[in-house]
């Protein structure tokens, strides 16, 4: 069963290689970090510093794998490129989240049996969201593993009182570090647990008091004393200032507010999929699962009352969903259903239903991957670039680029670089630069600005804004949007599809 969660997560990452711009803090910083090493100077953070601080503690743990893997596979000269460290990078933190994956199925495994420990990996697979991003650098998926082996540690059948307060003060020291160093938002999660836990009786005040005290403390002085150095400020506290900017100040709110109920009417139904019929069945037929659902519904309904919401806030939930999920899977998988005293509906009736369910999460991540993969036109025009380039030039990558795959692991022939390259090119990221006297391409999806229409045919012979003559030799497609098509030659018959159009262009200066 491991293998079902590494090989789908894994999929994922090599099929859509590339990264977007909020993906960028981390992944840079893994990049800074395996090639600059104690240069600071050279860090991006600095050169082109965020709205917020950001922990470097996931990328340092994250690059110091990576960079152990690479090094054992230098004698195979398995890593051939910068671009190559960035999907090793993604792979390894995939597999990271697939370990606290199996953790939590073995937990569901003790509890439920083995039916649901299949419907827990299965359900698990078969969605998008999880899966997809559980191998991209947010801050967010940095704290996924250590809240799914919290997670694991709460669900998993203890043989006494002293274990299982054992397991739930380790759970409530994980989830503290994950809060203090990671994503703040979790403190909305550890409250209920905590609370829940004190009412059943699974720990004690003066216990998980401690536990608290001594985990946060702990997790204070290390985020402050790394990401202090990193940041060269003193003292910082990155989720502090986070939540200072965004919650204090309401910044968030400039990139937009949505109700209450969004979280359970939109993201929720949209993250789960078929997990969210099959938890209302496993909330109903076992009285279990309300306990173990308890604190994660309690945190996505406080986090509701802050008006930004994006579906990233929530994924924490999903697997603990998908526990509850398991659990009415299994039943369907394993029971006759009672009309009345005399009429018993056969089982493979239910064993159809959830296949019917299966197949409709296999489709729509098959159609959301398909869209996913079209949505990275920045990464795929400057690898495009890198194949074309044959001597020294200056690109100027434009915003566009820049937010959706333009990572600086794709700046190959620009120092340092893991191989002994020739070539040596400057990647301009200057936002805004109406000069172009210094560079000889553009990737810009702007083009007629530069006198050339989007079918590459020059206007009247010369630029519209620039002095510069321009030639096209490349354009990427992207992500349009999803439309009904018709299906092949059943014309008629229609289905949701991927519609592409030209996003980005790589110009050439005509000297």
């Amino acid at each position: 069963m491991e293998m079902f969660l590494i090989v789908v997560g894994w999929i994922h990452v090599l099929l859509t290689p590339y990264t977007k711009v909020e993906e960028s803090f981390n992944l840079h910083a893994v990049h800074d970090l395996l090639l600059h090493g104690k240069a600071l100077d050279s860090y991006d953070h600095f050169i082109f510093p965020g709205v917020v601080p950001r922990s470097f503690i996931g990328s340092i743990i994250l690059s110091t794998i990576t960079g152990l893997v690479a090094l054992a596979a230098q004698p195979l000269h398995a890593i051939q490129s910068k671009f190559e460290l960035q999907i090793l990078a993604r792979l390894i933190l995939a597999g990271i989240n697939v370990v606290g994956l199996i953790q939590l199925r073995n937990s569901v495994r003790a509890r439920y049996g083995s039916n649901a420990a299949w419907m827990f990996t299965l359900l698990s697979c078969t969605q998008f969201h999880l899966p997809f991003w559980m191998g991209r650098t947010l801050p967010n998926m940095f704290a996924l593993y250590p809240v799914n082996i919290a997670s694991s540690l709460i669900l998993a059948p203890s043989a006494s009182p002293q274990a299982r307060r054992k397991r739930f003060n380790t759970a409530v020291a994980l989830l503290t570090f994950a809060t203090v160093v990671f994503r703040a938002e979790l403190l909305l999660l550890l409250g209920p647990l905590v609370l829940q836990g004190l009412y059943l009786r699974q720990t004690s005040f003066f216990s998980v008091v401690q536990t608290g005290l001594v985990a946060g403390l702990a997790s204070l002085v290390l985020t402050v004393t790394v990401d202090s150095y990193f940041w060269r400020q003193w003292p910082l506290w990155p989720e502090l200032a986070g939540q200072y900017f965004n919650v204090y100040q309401g910044k968030s709110a400039e990139w937009g507010v949505s109700p209450f109920h969004t979280y359970f009417t939109t993201h929720l139904p949209k993250l789960l999929l078929s997990s969210l019929p099959l938890s209302a069945l496993g909330l109903a037929i076992d009285p279990t699962t309300r306990t173990i659902i308890f604190p994660f519904v309690a945190f996505v309904t406080l986090l509701s009352v802050h008006g930004h919401k994006e579906w990233r806030f929530i994924i924490y939930v999903v697997p603990m969903f998908n526990v509850v999920a398991a659990r009415g899977a299994s039943w369907l998988l394993s029971s006759r259903m009672k009309i009345t005293k005399s009429t018993i509906i056969p089982s493979f009736i239910p064993r159809l239903l959830l296949l019917g369910l299966f197949i409709v999460n296999i489709l729509a991540t098959m159609l959301l991957t398909q869209a996913s993969m079209a949505n990275y036109p920045g990464g795929e025009a400057l690898h495009l670039f890198n194949d074309l380039v044959v001597r020294e030039v200056a690109v100027h990558l434009d915003n566009l680029s820049l937010q959706t795959g333009a990572s600086l692991f794709l700046h190959e022939f620009a120092a340092p670089r893991p191989l002994d390259h020739v070539l040596r090119v400057k990647y301009d990221k200057t936002e805004g630069l109406e000069d172009f006297g210094g560079v000889e391409w553009v990737i810009t999806e702007r083009v007629n600005e530069f006198g050339v229409r989007e079918d590459g045919d020059v206007v009247d012979g010369e630029a519209v804004r620039r002095e510069e003559r321009w030639r096209v030799l490349g354009s990427v497609q992207g992500l349009e949007g999803m439309r009904m098509l018709p299906l092949g030659i059943w014309s008629k018959v229609r289905l949701p599809g991927i519609v592409r159009k030209e996003r980005l262009w790589i110009l050439k200066k005509e000297l």
